[in-house]
């Protein structure tokens, strides 16, 4: 499933998200402007590699410097291909702007840090001798998902459904569309441990940051900023009636 857009209206202008969506495309178009070898060399010296730090003798033989864990954090940044950064940045696109509303713009960037050491941590947990670098914004755009799964449950997301012969477009609630997310990325994680099988995908990471982000939402978020968060007491968020006329995300 490929969400296309929310219809929950953003308030303010989300400076975070657009700063961090430009960071990581500068830094992926540096990694392209480099050949293969020194894109290696990239990702293995600013990406996260757990054997790196669970196996620190391992980690001096093969020649890994000392980086003071500055791989924690610009891990985030760094991305394995053109698919990886563009639909991690388009997720962040789509759910982030609400996401820094409620947080505001510097609370943002620090809740999406967390959520990515959270993420990394978790995948960290699960394959401690890995020589495997971890790569992508993946686990921090997680906790953004989270997050809005939290405040905006009854919110929708137009999917694109791709079916190889007729593609469905549809509303789909965004409880319903980040849960079976989550469970998907649940599933693949246990079964990836269970069977002991090489990935390229870091579900762990992504239900890490999930996690996170529905944990620290809750103290991140600015009393009275939540303009279109759904109350469960009242169940008063109903997004295609407070906004009227042509800003009506979705139409009549």
């Amino acid at each position: 499933m490929i969400p296309l857009r929310d219809n929950v209206p953003r308030v303010t202008r989300p400076y975070a998200v657009v700063v961090i969506i430009v960071l990581n495309a500068l830094a992926f178009l540096y990694t392209e402007s480099i050949n293969p070898r020194d894109q290696i060399y990239l990702y293995h010296l600013l990406g996260v590699v757990p054997a790196r730090f669970f196996q620190p003798d391992w980690a001096v033989w093969a020649g890994y410097p000392d980086t003071w864990g500055w791989p924690f954090l610009t891990y985030m940044f760094l991305h394995g291909g053109w698919l990886h950064v563009i639909m991690n940045m388009w997720m962040l696109w789509i759910f982030g702007d609400n996401i820094e509303d409620v947080t505001g713009h510097g609370k943002f960037v620090l809740f999406y840090v967390l959520c990515g050491l959270a993420a990394v941590a978790l995948h960290m947990s699960f394959e401690q001798t890995s020589p495997t670098p971890i790569v992508g914004a993946s686990g921090a755009v997680a906790g953004v998902m989270g997050a809005y799964t939290v405040l905006y449950p009854q919110g929708r997301v137009l999917t694109l459904v791709p079916i190889v012969i007729y593609p469905l477009i549809l509303r789909i609630p965004a409880a319903l569309f980040l849960g079976v997310w989550f469970v998907m990325q649940l599933l693949s994680g246990l079964y990836s441990t269970s069977a002991n099988t090489a990935h390229g995908v870091a579900w762990w990471a992504h239900v890490g940051g999930f996690i996170a982000g529905i944990v620290l939402i809750n103290y991140f978020r600015r009393p009275g900023a939540c303009v279109y968060c759904y109350n469960a007491e009242t169940r008063d968020y109903q997004p295609d009636e407070t906004v009227s006329g042509d800003d009506r995300p979705f139409g009549p």
